[in-house]
């Protein structure tokens, strides 16, 4: 006889199924996407600006920022002692204060030493012009801070006379926050002191 109920348990064992089918898919799907997304992550953390071939930052780029820490490094050094050594009585003021976001109280701290001792107001009482000739840096970038030195040549314009210096300075550099357009490398120069300064003769 046959009754309603007869097969019952095999819409049962159907709709179980149906249903654990479901779940597993969508907890497949859930895994998958989860790890798409923790790679796509991964692959974007460390690849958020690029490097031009002068050196500057480029947003929005992605690339490897680890792979291109030497060159922003080189850039930041090449960027602030040009700003700070290369200077007449028309933009000493404009460069000067675009070296200070550059660098810490160090830096700070020399500008306000030369400014006392007249440097800068002999630059605009003899129309002096002092200008970088070659900037070459070395940079040790294994461990925070990052150690420097730098060779920065320069020749000071007297008007008939033009004399050519060479001058190092070290320090270090550290991460800050990238600033744009003041701090585009988001890199900080601390403890900077200038070694030695001598005339020399240079052919370029």
């Amino acid at each position: 006889m046959k009754t309603p109920y007869k097969n019952i348990y095999s819409v049962l064992k159907t709709n179980r199924f149906i249903v654990l089918t479901v779940v597993i898919g969508a907890m497949l799907t859930s895994m998958f996407s989860v790890f798409l997304v923790v790679k796509l992550h991964g692959e974007t953390i460390n690849s958020a600006f690029a490097i031009s071939s002068e050196g500057d930052v480029i947003p929005l780029k992605l690339v490897s920022q680890h792979e291109n820490l030497e060159v922003e490094a080189l850039a930041h050094l090449e960027r602030f002692h040009t700003y700070f050594y290369n200077i007449n009585a028309s933009n000493f003021e404009k460069n000067l204060e675009k070296a200070l976001w550059l660098g810490n109280s160090s830096v700070d701290a020399l500008y306000r030493q030369k400014k006392a001792d007249g440097v800068y107001n002999r630059l605009l009482q003899y129309s002096l012009v002092q200008k970088v000739l070659d900037i070459e840096s070395k940079v040790a970038i294994e461990k925070v801070p990052y150690r420097f030195e730098t060779k920065t040549v320069f020749e000071i314009n007297r008007g008939t006379i033009t004399d050519t210096y060479e001058l190092i300075t070290t320090g270090n550099m550290v991460h800050v926050d990238r600033n744009f357009p003041n701090n585009t490398h988001g890199l900080l120069i601390t403890n900077f002191f200038e070694n030695t300064l001598k005339k020399i003769d240079y052919e370029n």
